[in-house]
């Protein structure tokens, strides 16, 4: 109870709501929103299809959305031309239609149609008087056989990729590619025998070509004395490597399975006591010494993050003071070659059910935790292919 000598109570100001942080407009994420809702609205894409200055922009993008839509239809068209062998059948002459028919065993109108879809993604053309002859990228396959390969090999990716949305949901059901790498699920894949790495090893040695050029045109070998290449296959970069630069020792570390047959792919190629073959598990076991260069050519993406790591500390480990790694393979911040690291090779190696594509600031970070001082970008004259990374130990 109070009286009017008491002090009056004060009166309680109703608190204020707290005010959060000021968030400034994204203007980014503004203009998206907007570019967004234009796009998908069909009065506005109307209208841009009947306007001078932006149809042209326009057809391209419906060209490029389709072309998303019809892939698959692209790509089996590519695998039918490659096992039918149709690009040397017409590498010496262009054919007719029956011709093409006889020689692949067709029916007439199958045969038709065939060298019609080939010719539209430019791997044939058809001349005026009927006949087809090779288009540029069917002239381009003809050199480069390990595309061949590849195109064939992509068979096992389309059974895993049957069905998209049961794949993402069960990421550790088995798939036809992680029975292929065999190395990939093994418990200890130093126990693979030959006939476990065969086929792959093959595929990997026909592929190489691809990518082995672009290193070298890109990269000095001259200032070094001795080369180890780690998982380096049947040796087809160390033999290349060999050839381009006559006084580099050569050194090659792999499954002891892979390692015989580089071994041997080295003596048929005249490489003798110059090149040494070593076999073992280059997670577990140590690398061999003396090497002031390390290459790994498209071996890191197929590891996962603590096996890559673990895989760099081991090669800083047996670089001298001054030593250098090579890294060669798809980065998945390539500028103009993003679905090739982040499409492809996102979707193939989560079906291998190891390893993934990283950007380069990823690759310099578990460098930099592997012991390696410095590392940077080498530039190639095809970064789709493969891009370079050099570190220094």
């Amino acid at each position: 109870m109070t009286g009017s000598s008491q002090t009056p109570a004060l009166r309680e100001t109703p608190a204020r709501p707290a005010r959060g942080p000021i968030v400034m407009p994204n203007f980014s994420d503004l203009w998206l929103k907007i570019r967004n809702r234009l796009l998908s609205d069909p009065r506005f894409q109307r209208r841009a299809a009947a306007t001078p200055l932006v149809r042209i922009i326009a057809r391209q993008k419906a060209r490029g959305m389709f072309d998303l839509c019809s892939g698959f239809v692209y790509s089996q068209v590519l695998l039918a031309s490659v096992r039918l062998d149709l690009f040397r059948k017409l590498q010496a002459e262009p054919l007719t239609v029956d011709a093409v028919a006889a020689q692949c065993d067709l029916p007439q109108d199958s045969a038709r149609r065939l060298l019609e879809a080939a010719a539209s993604l430019d791997l044939l053309t058809r001349r005026k008087d009927g006949r087809y002859g090779l288009g540029m990228h069917g002239a381009a396959l003809l050199a480069n056989p390990g595309i061949e390969a590849m195109i064939e090999h992509n068979a096992l990716l389309y059974e895993d990729l049957r069905d998209p949305v049961e794949f993402l949901r069960n990421p550790d059901r088995e798939t036809a590619l992680s029975r292929y790498w065999a190395y990939a699920r093994a418990a200890d894949p130093s126990q693979l025998s030959d006939d476990d790495i065969r086929g792959y090893s093959a595929l990997m040695s026909a592929s190489q070509p691809l990518v082995s050029g672009e290193i070298l045109d890109a990269y000095p070998f001259a200032q070094h004395m001795r080369l180890l290449d780690v998982g380096g296959g049947e040796g087809r970069f160390l033999a290349a490597a060999g050839a381009r630069y006559p006084k580099l020792e050569l050194a090659l570390f792999d499954l002891p399975a892979v390692a015989a047959r580089a071994r041997q792919k080295l003596d048929e190629g005249g490489f003798g006591s110059r090149a040494q073959t070593f076999g073992g598990n280059f997670f577990r076991d140590d690398l061999p010494a003396g090497a002031d260069i390390v290459t790994l050519v498209r071996i890191l993406h197929d590891h996962d993050d603590e096996k890559a790591e673990l895989l760099l500390s081991n090669i800083r480990k047996a670089l001298p003071p001054g030593g250098r790694l090579l890294i060669a393979e798809p980065l998945s911040d390539t500028p103009g070659a993003e679905p090739m690291g982040d499409a492809y090779f996102g979707f193939y190696l989560m079906a291998m059910r190891s390893g993934r594509p990283r950007t380069l600031a990823t690759i310099e970070g578990m460098l930099r935790r592997a012991g390696f001082s410095r590392s940077k970008t080498l530039p190639t004259r095809i970064p789709l292919q493969t891009s370079l990374i050099i570190a220094h130990s």
